[in-house]
């Protein structure tokens, strides 16, 4: 594993704002995050082999996530026209998954990280329309990104726990991911 300083500097080029490495015994989980999905504000809620309920159950993903030893945040900050802009707000999660996708492939490419549980920021958008639509099993697995939120990830204590500030503004969205990982 390379030196913290060196992976962060590796990392900022991929359209990244800012990172931080976290040790993953140190994430503040809560049922009530998990919950929020269910109020569906998204429209995402079981619509999405990658988000509630169809990801798996709070408990199994909080287990899954507890298993890995390294773990990378990242923050994304995409500028919008103005808060309910639609169209700006998906090329911004689009975005924030090619941000994602880049440090998988820098991990497992530089550094020889194969074991790697990625999570980003709202539902997966690999595809167009989720399979889990039409009943069928997902597409891309080795592809589909959960949420931090599916986890039952605070995120506003995994930002406080990179010294990360964590704002909501009129023209601007920041989006967060994270990499946990063993190496």
């Amino acid at each position: 594993m390379p030196r913290h300083d060196v992976l962060i500097d590796d990392i900022l080029r991929f359209n990244v704002a800012c990172a931080a490495m976290i040790d993953p015994t140190k994430i503040r989980y809560s049922e009530e995050f998990r919950r929020l999905c269910e109020q569906n504000k998204c429209g995402h809620y079981g619509k999405n082999w990658m988000c509630p309920p169809a990801v798996g159950t709070y408990e199994d993903l909080r287990a899954k996530a507890n298993r890995y030893k390294g773990g990378l945040v990242f923050q994304t900050v995409h500028q919008l026209s103005h808060s309910r802009d639609r169209k700006a707000l998906r090329e911004a999660f689009k975005a924030h998954d090619e941000s994602l996708n880049k440090i998988i492939k820098h991990l497992r490419d530089r550094y020889s990280i194969e074991e790697i549980l990625p999570l980003g920021a709202g539902p997966c958008i690999h595809c167009e329309e989720c399979s889990c639509h039409n009943g069928e099993k997902c597409r891309f697995p080795d592809r589909a990104v959960a949420s931090l939120e599916s986890h039952g990830i605070d995120v506003g204590a995994l930002m406080n726990l990179c010294g990360m500030s964590y704002k909501f503004e009129k023209h601007s969205v920041t989006l967060v991911g994270a990499v946990l990982f063993n190496t």
